[in-house]
């Protein structure tokens, strides 16, 4: 069953985009959504995307509504699919499918949506009124890509477009709430988020962690743990007792992570979809890259500062180190990043 979130009414093209199913993507995808409010005003924009993604966009400004579709993962979800479309039909002019899936790109067909946009992927000839070769040189970005279907085919074959930074608004009222809620001090916080969803090769060991949090809980910062329930443990590991160290993992939802995101002065992160999250709500982010590269899914915001070694066997883009020893990471010693960490601090008490 289709639930939706509308934020009033406009005039104009009917836009509908199909978004992508990981947190760090649907950050992304803002950008899409700011360059189609610029390039069509009046528009009217919906996305549809699983159900946990709709805090998120309705973090968006650029949104007027947000619609669920909600199929539990591997499995086709036939007819959750055909009564979504049911309730789309006649409603939308265009329709832009971030995906590269072909389940993805059905909605839209059984919606008899009139313009159907994306890439070319799993056999999705008569899905798509529109299919796009994708070169990887020339959009070796996924916003960029992002961003691409919602231009002409020509200007987005060149490749040379303005990338709008993602900007999700933030509530202060739930951020107080929260505050309370969960004992959190006044002390500047600084934020950890241990946890990255692909899998280990993404993650700065523990230990790092445990060893930059003692570091700053001596110099009177409260430190916050983010991270969904799997990070439970992790949080444990480097929050255990210190006193002013809060794991806060499992206990809140992803729009508070938001609004405790924006109430950090930094953050440490793995390449993760909390570090794109931190990134929207304007915070310094402290981003860990090792399996992952910089080039591909950087932060997209001026207030970042990239830690990547570089080793010769990097990135390699795969879940665990194929070699066993994840030295893209362990050897980032958690010194580097204390000591940016207070290079920005003392740069901001200049200013």
């Amino acid at each position: 069953m289709a639930e939706s979130a509308s934020r009033g009414e406009t005039s104009g093209e009917r836009i509908l985009v199909v978004g992508p199913s990981w947190v760090g993507d649907m950050v992304m995808a803002q950008s899409l959504l700011m360059t189609l409010r610029d390039r069509h005003p009046g528009c009217t924009l919906a996305v549809i995307a699983p159900g946990w993604s709709l805090p998120i966009l309705e973090r968006m400004p650029e949104v007027d509504e947000a619609i669920a579709l909600d199929v539990a993962h591997g499995q086709f979800g036939w007819s959750v699919r055909r009564e979504v479309a049911r309730g789309l039909r006649g409603r939308f002019d265009r329709a832009i499918v971030l995906p590269r899936s072909w389940k993805s790109a059905l909605v839209p067909f059984l919606a008899g949506i009139p313009r159907r946009i994306g890439f070319h992927g799993e056999q999705r000839f008569g899905l798509l009124t529109e299919r796009r070769r994708l070169d990887k040189s020339v959009l070796d970005q996924t916003v960029k890509r992002f961003v691409s279907l919602g231009l002409s085919a020509e200007e987005s074959a060149r490749g040379s477009f303005a990338i709008p930074q993602p900007r999700l608004m933030v509530d202060a009222g739930n951020l107080a709430a929260l505050r309370e809620r969960l004992g959190l001090s006044a002390s500047p916080a600084i934020g950890m988020m241990p946890g990255a969803e692909y899998g280990p090769a993404k993650q700065w060991p523990l230990e790092h962690f445990r060893s930059l949090a003692e570091a700053l809980i001596a110099e009177g910062v409260e430190v916050r743990v983010l991270g969904g329930p799997k990070d439970v443990e992790a949080g444990d590991t480097i929050v255990n007792g210190l006193m002013g160290a809060h794991n806060l993992c499992g206990k809140t939802r992803l729009a508070d992570a938001v609004d405790l995101l924006a109430d950090c002065k930094q953050v440490v992160t793995n390449d993760s979809g909390l570090m794109h999250v931190a990134a929207a709500v304007g915070t310094r982010v402290q981003v860990l890259y090792g399996s992952s590269s910089p080039a591909y899914t950087p932060p997209l915001t001026d207030n970042a500062e990239i830690h990547y070694l570089a080793v010769e066997c990097s990135p390699c883009f795969e879940r665990t180190c194929p070699l066993g020893h994840t030295r893209c990471l362990v050897e980032m010693a958690p010194e580097r990043v204390h000591r940016a960490i207070h290079a920005w601090r003392a740069t901001i008490a200049r200013s």
